[in-house]
């Protein structure tokens, strides 16, 4: 059920469709539903969205939004995100709240993972 003005989709672009589609595979077990070639969709991650064909990335570094996971076992998914092809940027530290690290997917977009415990 979609929430009124509640976020519902996002999209993020990717130089590489099929390198990021096999790490999220790998890393988080999504599945996707390719609408073209130059278009990728997922589902029932938390939030829905998308991956299009364009050579850019979502960096912190460049101002965007960071969307973050959260873990139960936080060192556990590290492993996963690095084993899948993800490049760790930051590593594990501690904030107000819990811990986390930052990591990039194979196109480059930056995402992080948080845990409480």
């Amino acid at each position: 059920m979609h929430e009124h003005e509640k976020l519902n989709y996002v999209e993020f672009a990717s130089g590489d469709l099929s390198a990021t589609k096999l790490f999220f595979q790998k890393a988080f077990n999504w599945s996707f539903t390719d609408h073209g070639p130059g278009y990728t969709a997922f589902s029932g991650q938390g939030l829905d969205g998308g991956f299009f064909k364009a050579d850019m990335k979502s960096s912190t570094n460049h101002g965007a939004a960071l969307l973050v996971f959260y873990s139960k076992d936080l060192e556990g998914t590290l492993a996963k995100v690095s084993n899948a092809g993800g490049t760790i940027v930051k590593p594990i530290f501690t904030f107000p709240g819990g811990r986390r690290f930052h990591f990039t997917e194979p196109a480059g977009n930056e995402f992080a993972v948080w845990s409480d415990a």
